[in-house]
């Protein structure tokens, strides 16, 4: 379904389960979407669970950002909130995937009283370090392929001093030339097929487009690339970490700052994964989601 959150439609999916445990699901990206979690999770999670996602401000099968609108970083956190009243729920639980994750700890710091527990899956806290860490990846898999000279291009970058933004933007633009090899700088694990012929080849076209202007006024405002590390120490409520075996994203540097200044915090490594659980080992993700918010 399609509501109108702080006057923009967001495309929101809410299961019929009604449980008094309510759980909000926020995706990556920026500019993912939450298709691909709700195809693995929503019957799994959705049984056990109120389970609410939605597509953020202007991805995917929600409304566009339209030239000249205004679109920050805020809203997103903003929309995040108000969903929360429209659907009349006191206090939910959130998960937060890659770019959800850094979106639910600037969340859980400004909305503390309307959270019971956090689960961080595969996040990333800081983009400059994530940079980093995708870009030694990626040089990984060139020399895997015997591209020694995007190889260097990688390493170079990832040893310099460049800020997190053209971290970034450098991975991103380094990493196109692996083309169908691409997502295995994140995925381990791809034996759980997500049919998308739901919908067709022009409409995915047209919610990538989407999601480019999403991320894009997201790197021209450039307040992403500041850290939220140091706001783990101000979240006391419960929280997990859950990290994939094989996934980078969420390198050691903030692990290690996960565990030191996170007073609720719980560590939990899956195996024969990388950065997506909730689809590349479905049934251990619902089990682990499930056994720590029922605690």
């Amino acid at each position: 379904m399609h509501l109108k959150i702080n006057g923009k439609e967001l495309y929101i999916e809410v299961s019929e389960n009604t449980s008094d445990k309510a759980v909000l699901f926020l995706h990556g990206g920026p500019g993912g979407s939450c298709f691909e979690f709700t195809y693995h999770q929503a019957k799994r999670l959705g049984h056990r669970f109120k389970l609410i996602a939605m597509d953020q401000r202007g991805v995917c099968r929600s409304e566009a950002i339209h030239d000249g609108e205004s679109f920050s970083l805020n809203d997103l956190i903003d929309d995040c909130e108000e969903l929360r009243k429209h659907l009349g729920i006191q206090r939910w639980s959130i998960i937060g995937h890659s770019f959800g994750g850094y979106l639910a700890t600037l969340y859980a710091h400004r909305y503390p009283n309307f959270i019971e527990k956090v689960i961080f899956e595969a996040p990333t806290f800081d983009f400059g370090l994530t940079g980093k860490a995708l870009l030694l990846k990626t040089a990984d898999l060139f020399k895997k392929y015997q591209q020694s000279d995007l190889q260097e291009k990688c390493l170079k970058l990832a040893n310099s001093s460049s800020s997190p933004k053209e971290l970034v933007e450098g991975f991103t633009e380094l990493s196109t030339f692996l083309e169908d090899k691409r997502m295995h700088i994140y995925t381990y694990n791809f034996s759980n097929h997500t049919d998308t012929t739901v919908y067709s080849e022009d409409q995915w076209e047209s919610f990538y487009d989407k999601s480019e202007i999403h991320f894009n006024r997201l790197k021209e405002e450039g307040k992403i690339f500041t850290s939220v590390l140091h706001l783990l120490k101000e979240i006391k409520i419960p929280c997990l970490l859950m990290l994939g075996e094989h996934d980078v994203v969420t390198c050691p540097i903030q692990v290690e700052v996960f565990n030191k200044d996170v007073s609720q915090g719980e560590v939990v490594l899956i195996e024969n994964c990388g950065h997506t659980p909730h689809y590349e080992t479905p049934e251990e993700y619902c089990e682990l989601v499930t056994r720590f918010l029922m605690e």
